[in-house]
């Protein structure tokens, strides 16, 4: 089957602002994309309560996007890494549900005697059930996880509210890349766990000088390997 040259996007049901870079935001790819909104998939049910029950709507909507013959398909919540097994299983075509899926990818890169520096949402959300679902266990790769949970802006994200301060969230995510680093002096690369991360992605390496990795580089990777052509042309 020849398929379109989109990749499938299973859409949280929330309210914040989608600026560029993030991946809600259809500019902040150079190839189409196409969205199926998951209903009742809000912050409090994905992130802290784990709630098993949307994994049905989930598989719904990723077969859904398969019969719309997109080539892949991503999620707008790196937390989603729990369904990544499930997803993958339901349809013939490439699942990555998170970023944490490039950890063990970018350990390998970094060398054994560094550590793999992961910004997340909320670190008291995010643990062993999301890094095992993602093919990986701490126990494996060494890893210093830093949560935005406490910094005003960022809550903007994590309380789905409709306007954030883009500034003092570029602020912050900056602040917490130093002190991650500051902490743990062995960070060798960073992976973004939010995909509301990305847009700041270029100020967290400002900071501190390091290889960042999110799911919107992931969804370039999946969707160029899913669209191969000769060299020397455009794609």
């Amino acid at each position: 089957m020849t398929r379109s040259a989109s990749v499938g996007i299973l859409r949280m049901d929330n309210r914040i602002p989608r600026i560029p870079g993030d991946i809600g935001n259809p500019g902040t790819f150079d190839f189409a994309v196409t969205y199926r909104r998951i209903d009742g998939s809000t912050n409090q049910r994905v992130v802290y309560e784990r709630d098993a029950s949307l994994l049905a709507p989930y598989l719904e909507g990723a077969r859904e996007l398969e019969g719309e013959e997109v080539s892949s398909i991503t999620t707008t919540c790196g937390f989603l890494a729990m369904f990544q097994p499930e997803l993958a299983s339901s349809v013939r075509i490439p699942v990555f549900t998170s970023s944490l899926l490039l950890v063990p990818l970018v350990h390998r890169m970094i060398g054994a005697d560094r550590r793999v520096g992961i910004l997340t949402a909320d670190s008291g959300a995010l643990g062993e059930l999301h890094f095992q679902a993602a093919g990986w266990s701490a126990a494996d790769v060494p890893i210093a996880v830093r949560g935005m949970q406490n910094g005003p802006g960022f809550r903007g994200y994590i309380d789905d509210r409709p306007e954030v301060d883009v500034e003092l969230i570029g602020r912050e995510m900056a602040d917490a890349a130093r002190a991650l680093v500051r902490e743990h002096p062995d960070v060798g690369a960073i992976v973004l766990e939010c995909t509301n991360m990305a847009p700041y992605a270029h100020l967290v390496q400002g900071a501190v000088g390091l290889p960042v990795f999110d799911v919107q580089l992931l969804a370039k990777l999946v969707h160029d390997a899913t669209h191969r052509g000769p060299y020397g042309t455009s794609r």
